[in-house]
């Protein structure tokens, strides 16, 4: 038995979603990222299952874990109960605490991921929050969208939304006790930790590159190869 493979088997997630595996490939049809993505879920439960280091060390330090959306379609037709989505988030959970998540492109992402929507929670109380988006940045969605966000609180208005606002309503201002909530929540259970440490882990890499964290985060939101597809 591997040591990585004991790291991983004290998580609660491998302990419930990690069953004998019999290679039917029902995870692999059901699931949507495995469609699109260089990606099979029984590869990753039969690498998990072999308890080498060596492999589970690869994945780790791969785009494949970063491919997963967790949406647990696997859990729903495992013939024998595995989960694969479950090992995924115990494997990026150790990936980013050893740190090796900033080897592969997609790992790399999980700075701004963090920044944005962890952000977005702690400060908004929304994943998603209209005055945080910059359009810049979505060249793609064309100007209607930029149009929609220069003039958010009307168009919000008109939808029914209360953008900001005080009392009920979708996107109202959320209260300040009820942030300092949700920051205790991301203190006790060990998230404000995790953010930190993708925190450092990126600033070790940034160094590494000869970027500064700000053109680090530039680079690696702009910057997304076609390797990952299976067309």
């Amino acid at each position: 038995m591997g040591k990585l493979f004991d790291r991983l088997s004290q998580d609660y997630r491998v302990k419930e979603g990690l069953k004998a595996c019999i290679n039917c490939g029902v995870c692999v049809a059901i699931c949507p990222a495995a469609e699109f993505y260089k990606y099979s879920p029984k590869t990753i439960v039969n690498i998990v299952q072999s308890r080498d280091d060596e492999q589970i060390e690869a994945l780790l330090r791969s785009d494949t874990i970063w491919y997963c959306g967790e949406c647990m379609s696997c859990m729903t037709r495992c013939p024998r109960g595995n989960v694969a989505g479950m090992l995924i988030m115990a494997l990026r959970g150790l990936s980013i605490e050893l740190g090796y998540f900033t080897e592969s492109e997609k790992g790399r992402q999980q700075i701004i991921l963090q920044r944005l929507l962890c952000g977005n929670v702690l400060n908004y109380g929304y994943c998603i929050y209209p005055r945080t988006i910059d359009p810049a940045g979505h060249p793609e969605a064309g100007p209607v969208f930029k149009w929609v966000l220069d003039n958010a609180d009307q168009v919000y208005a008109r939808v029914g939304a209360n953008l900001d606002g005080e009392g009920p309503g979708v996107l109202r201002k959320v209260p300040q006790e009820s942030l300092d909530e949700l920051k205790a929540i991301f203190d006790v259970t060990g998230a404000t930790a995790r953010m930190e440490a993708v925190e450092e882990a990126s600033r070790r890499k940034a160094e590494e590159m000869g970027l500064t964290m700000e053109q680090y985060c530039e680079k690696i939101y702009n910057e997304t190869s076609d390797k990952h597809f299976n067309c």
